[in-house]
């Protein structure tokens, strides 16, 4: 038996090498989210069913592929590795923390050079389907979007003798719970949220809005701020140099944003109509979309990034050419679950509630679900 972290059994799933997974956890769970990917196979058997033994699965486990036994946080699948090692399989691998870990981890993806001079990087939350970014210049770096796990941010910050000035979410989250006030308290960065969607928030913060551009690097790299509701009603996109669109939650590279997360899906569905329909559609075709999230492991590049042309958006994105009624029905019916405990990460993200660390990574747990369809 071997234990693997989450980094190494994401680097199987992105190089899409052959995987047989055994999930011991409950099928309510499993059916919920699961790791996913190319060339994986799924067998789920809840853990309180194999007690006794293994003997009754051991012939629907292959022996010519890598076995990696996956349970909530680690202990369950450790016992059930070593009975399928006694029952003869070789190697066994056994996730390290569970799908909580899986949920966790960060990946940084570089995504490309800024014109005068500076980066940008996505940094996918592989196991929970969040991208954030770190839009560093001339020794300054602005994050978007932050996981709650900041340190990998602060981590790689340093290692790149970077001070983190800004941070901003471009719009109150739903389905994860925001790094931005930890980032703030940690780094003394600024903390930027878009005005609409704060105004029940218990902590200062400085408005984002429209027109109010943000600079990298002294004056190095602009981001622009475009006022885009729709998601939620102060949802904001980012252009950074000119050449990179951060549509948050609004648009995604197979998907566009549900507007039903404050119970607002008939109110936002004109909105998140102009925002896709007009509003970008104003926009250069040329701009790479770097969405928030994303729902399927498709979305991911040869390199484990998530990007697409506006243009190519427009062609190929189904949430981008629909009429008038089938857009309203297609994002106020149908919808998948809304997010896990997606009321209290709202409550959370605004500064209501204060949940310990154990609660906040079990309120996440599940996957993103900010899509109209996953």
């Amino acid at each position: 038996m071997k234990l693997i972290t989450a980094k190494e059994a994401a680097e199987k799933v992105l190089s899409k090498e052959p995987l047989f997974i055994l999930d011991v956890r409950n099928q309510d769970a499993f059916g919920d989210w699961k790791i996913e990917g190319f060339h994986i196979e799924h067998l789920n058997v809840p853990y309180f069913d194999l007690i006794e033994g293994v003997e009754e699965i051991v012939d629907k486990i292959p022996k010519d592929k890598d076995l990696l036994v996956v349970c909530a946080k680690q202990g369950s699948s450790e016992m059930v590795a070593e009975m399928l090692d006694e029952a003869g399989f070789e190697d066994v691998l056994v996730l390290q923390g569970g799908m909580r870990a899986w949920s966790e981890y960060l990946k940084h993806v570089k995504i490309g050079d800024l014109s005068n001079g500076g980066s940008i990087y996505q940094f996918v939350r592989v196991g929970k389907g969040c991208l954030s970014y770190f839009i560093e210049s001339d020794g300054e770096a602005l994050i978007v979007d932050s996981s709650r796990s900041v340190d990998s941010y602060i981590d790689f910050a340093k290692e790149k003798n970077i001070t983190i000035k800004h941070v901003v979410d471009t719009h109150l989250h739903a389905d994860h719970i925001s790094g931005g006030r930890l980032l703030r308290e940690k780094t003394e960065a600024v903390y930027h949220l878009p005005p609409k969607d704060a105004e029940e928030v218990q902590f200062s913060y400085e408005p984002l809005e429209e027109g109010k551009d943000l600079q990298v690097g002294g004056a190095t790299v602009r981001v622009q701020s475009i006022y885009s509701p729709g998601h939620t009603i102060g949802s904001t996109s980012l252009i950074v140099d000119d050449k990179y669109l951060l549509t948050g939650d609004i648009l995604f590279v197979e998907s566009i944003g549900r507007p039903d997360l404050a119970g607002k899906a008939g109110d936002w569905a004109d909105d998140l109509r102009n925002t896709l329909y007009n509003t970008y559609e104003q926009l250069n075709n040329e701009l790479i979309v770097l969405p928030a999230h994303f729902s399927n492991t498709s979305e991911l590049g040869d390199n484990g990034a998530v990007q697409a042309k506006l243009g190519d958006l427009f062609e190929k994105n189904d949430g981008l050419n629909m009429d008038e009624e089938t857009f309203r029905k297609a994002v106020s019916e149908n919808l998948p679950p809304q997010p896990n405990a997606y009321q209290e990460i709202r409550q959370t993200n605004m500064g209501k509630i204060s949940p310990e660390a154990n609660e906040q990574s079990e309120m996440e747990i599940g996957p993103n679900r900010c899509a109209i369809h996953g």
